[in-house]
């Protein structure tokens, strides 16, 4: 009874929440999936929902406590927690437990299911740990801002820094050789770090400022090759002693996945460097940085009115500057530089006819198009449809963020008919998604 009146007392606004579901590779939705969606803190059943064609369940209201939580470092427990237990015939089921539904914003549950391979199925389960700004972490080792970069005997050093396509994270400390390693891309990754370490309902330039942070943390650790100049077979750890908070199988919040969408190709860096600056952050309440960026200070200074790059040179110096990277590892085509429009004409209209053409066989609530090169209102329905499908501002216009999203899910679509060749000439190499 004690902990219902804590829900009751506590429990006074609302967030959303919608699942998303698909195959094990991500690249094919499945439908008709039972979600039940059960209220941690007395394990009553709240919602009971199924996936439609494009694997998406409804938009649903889940309480959620006050907005000012998560405001402030000495509030309550601003988020409420939810377990989802998910079902459908001929895949292996899944329970996630511990989904986090912040007030006012919405969460986006990513679930990839398994197809079953035997009579007998057993059920996965995925704990989600506590955000890493309630509940209790280890302190960031220190680091210098700049790393030596590898010899000329070690490994090649890229002439510029380039965006990965996946990140490989090892789920424990360094040393821990029984921890498992990931293959997570790029964005989701970003996505699910910026989630576990600051909430979707600061201002928006705190938001971007801590994402860039995440960023160049992330990218120095890619382009110095860190952990494989150690000797270690993977990009990055999930410690936040050692690098950054990650959660696997955790949601998304909708405001940070825009941010990254928007900006995933910018660092941080300084004059005279060619790397991406290490940048330290810490809650800065509960442990204070001996350098780098408190995650309360930026969103007091965003509270300020302080932009983005205002927030971060007051924490890693004023000679910050930032800076793009040009190639995006495993897209076909970078984006053209200018957003396509009604309109619109050329090669690079032509190139998201031919990829939404070949994403509707497998998402058939975006209409095929007439593959001209020409950006007529029958493009625009079908860019529209894609971004309501994979959760984004729907503009019916393809931005940088819309480019590649649309890349991200035609490169993952044609990797499943390039695998399912393999599989007839018995060629075995390895497919990781």
């Amino acid at each position: 009874m004690r902990n219902f009146n804590y829900f009751k007392n506590q429990i006074i606004d609302q967030g959303q929440l919608q699942v998303n579901v698909r195959e094990e590779n991500q690249a094919r939705p499945v439908d008709n999936v039972r979600v039940q969606v059960v209220r941690k803190v007395d394990s009553t059943v709240v919602e009971e929902l199924y996936t439609n064609s494009s694997g998406q369940t409804d938009t649903v209201d889940l309480g959620a406590p006050p907005l000012e939580y998560s405001l402030t470092p000495e509030s309550g427990k601003p988020y409420s927690e939810y377990d989802l237990s998910v079902s459908v015939d001929g895949f292996e089921p899944i329970d996630i437990e511990g989904v986090q539904i912040l007030p006012h914003t919405k969460s986006f549950q990513n679930i990839q299911l398994r197809r079953t391979e035997q009579t007998e199925t057993t059920t996965e389960t995925i704990l989600i740990d506590q955000h890493t700004l309630w509940g209790v972490f280890p302190p960031k080792i220190p680091e210098d801002e700049v790393k030596p970069l590898p010899d000329a005997g070690g490994f090649i050093v890229l002439p510029e820094p380039v965006i990965p396509e996946f990140v490989v994270v090892h789920l424990g400390v360094p040393e821990d050789t029984t921890a498992q390693n990931v293959w997570i891309p790029f964005k989701d990754y970003i996505k699910n770090v910026a989630s576990s370490e600051i909430y979707s309902t600061w201002p928006r330039e705190t938001i971007i400022a801590n994402v860039l942070a995440i960023l160049s943390f992330v990218l120095n650790r890619v382009y110095t090759e860190w952990y494989r100049g150690k000797g270690f077979n993977f990009t990055i750890t999930n410690s936040t002693a050692y690098d950054q908070a990650f959660f696997y199988g955790r949601n998304i919040f909708q405001e940070i996945s825009d941010v990254v969408d928007d900006i995933f190709t910018t660092y941080i860096t300084r004059p005279g460097i060619r790397q991406p600056l290490f940048t330290q952050f810490c809650d800065g309440v509960r442990t204070v940085c001996t350098k780098g960026m408190p995650q309360w200070g930026s969103k007091d200074l965003g509270d300020q009115g302080y932009d983005h790059l205002s927030i971060l040179r007051n924490f890693y110096g004023y000679d910050i500057f930032l800076q793009q990277a040009e190639k995006v590892e495993g897209v076909p085509v970078s984006f053209p530089g200018e957003t396509l429009v009604l309109g619109s004409s050329g090669p690079a209209v032509r190139t998201i006819q031919t990829q939404l053409n070949t994403i509707s066989d497998t998402y058939s609530a975006i209409n095929k198009v007439r593959v001209d090169g020409a950006y007529g209102q029958e493009t625009a329905d079908a860019v529209s449809a894609f971004q309501r499908i994979f959760n984004m501002p729907v503009s019916g216009v393809v931005d940088f963020a819309t480019w590649y999203r649309i890349s991200n899910i035609y490169v993952a679509i044609t990797r499943i008919a390039e695998l399912s060749v393999q599989r007839i000439h018995n060629i075995n190499e390895p497919y990781r998604y």
